[in-house]
């Protein structure tokens, strides 16, 4: 089997992974997934694809992800080993789609509008 290599996105995350037969390791920039992502949540959200679609341990996955947020990144991470592992076995897809794995959150931050202080929020309003 080569290499499959896909990308996921999630707010301004970006993950491009490189899936490969293997005995299950995870590198993210050049470290193992629990050294990068350090809290529990995280690392279920990372490997959340390849247990619901039953191929833990089978696939090694190396992963270059920029941008965003930790949390950001990991959804990112976890969309795009989902999108590979449809690639490899289009059967496994149905079961992904019912754990909401395949759909890409579109949600971003709004912008900030001139004259307002945040995106919506307006300046204190003072009747001096």
């Amino acid at each position: 089997m080569s290499t499959t290599n896909t990308s996921g996105r999630r707010k301004t995350a970006v993950a491009r992974i490189y899936l490969s037969a293997g005995s299950g390791n995870i590198t993210v920039n050049g470290k193992d997934y629990k050294e990068y992502f350090p809290t529990l949540p995280l690392q279920y959200i990372v490997t959340q694809s390849t247990e619901v679609a039953g191929a833990t341990g089978n696939y090694d996955v190396k992963v270059n992800v920029a941008g965003g947020g930790i949390k950001g990144q990991a959804e990112a991470v976890r969309l795009a080993i989902a999108k590979a592992l449809i690639t490899l076995d289009p059967e496994v897809k149905p079961a992904l789609r019912a754990k909401g794995l395949v759909t890409r959150d579109d949600r971003m931050v709004e912008r900030k509008k001139p004259g307002r202080r945040k995106a919506r929020r307006k300046f204190q309003f003072s009747k001096r």
